[in-house]
């Protein structure tokens, strides 16, 4: 067994502390913190199974998988939040380098608050390194966000923070990397930056560590999370029939039958 990393569900988790991820990714990769919501879907959803496979840096941010995995093998790995690794990142002297980062965000209102939020954390993001996305269509024939690979294109930033919701920034991060004529630190930090620039419900530092911000936010917005996390159950049949193998794709109707067995 890897004390730097382990395989669940044929995936390679990092198993280090948030500076050392933060530094194996400085230099370009693409970075993702599959959560249990979506990562319940690496059996029915392709696209974002070829974007978890893609990656060049996983990180454990799920709690519940990590929980499920450490009482199924008897394991002891620990939880590295997005949280947690978007707080080190900001402290990243190539990342507080006026223009050398690029975000893209899932609204106007968002791009105004973490603007200004990381302002007053001493960061002045330009202008035009905020990026407001669109919605999304996926089409794996098709570049997700042709606009998008042109302005970084254009900007040649040393990093891309990806902001927008889970089960789409990873396709689109790993669309990027596979076009991009050059390698950014693809971070895909979901509302991580929400948490912080008062988006989101705050999720402080002893909550992160104990596990409870699904809870918190749960308890923010109940109608908006509540059906999402009880949907992540269905992780544990895939962590317990599975383990370290990757998990065959299936249809979502032949999905649901498994489940229930």
């Amino acid at each position: 067994m890897n004390d730097d990393h382990r395989i669940i569900l044929g995936l390679h988790f990092f198993l280090g502390t948030a500076s050392e991820a933060v530094a194996r990714a400085e230099p370009g990769g693409l970075v993702l913190f599959p959560a249990a919501p979506a990562l319940k879907d690496i059996t029915t959803n392709p696209t974002y199974r070829d974007a978890l496979l893609s990656a060049d840096l996983l990180l454990p941010d799920s709690a519940f998988m990590v929980l499920l995995w450490n009482r199924l093998q008897h394991d002891h790995i620990a939880r590295l939040s997005g949280l947690t690794y978007l707080r080190e990142l900001l402290m990243l002297p190539s990342f507080r380098q006026p223009g050398n980062t690029l975000w893209v965000l899932p609204s106007e209102p968002s791009i105004a608050l973490t603007t200004a939020w990381l302002r007053q954390q001493g960061i002045e993001v330009p202008a035009t390194h905020l990026y407001s996305a669109p919605m999304y269509r996926i089409d794996p024939a098709r570049p997700i966000d042709p606009a998008l690979l042109t302005l970084i294109e254009r900007l040649h930033p040393q990093h891309v923070i990806l902001g927008v919701g889970g089960g789409i920034q990873e396709p689109l991060g790993a669309d990027l990397k596979r076009r991009l004529s050059y390698l950014p630190a693809i971070h895909c930090v979901g509302a991580a930056i929400g948490f912080l620039s008062g988006e989101q419900a705050p999720i402080p530092v002893w909550a992160d560590r104990l596990y409870l911000g699904w809870l918190l936010r749960t308890l923010h917005s109940p109608r908006r999370f509540a059906r999402r996390y009880w949907e992540a159950r269905k992780l544990f049949t895939l962590i317990r029939r599975y383990r370290s193998q990757l998990p065959p794709l299936f249809s979502p109707d032949k999905q649901n039958k498994v489940d229930a067995s």
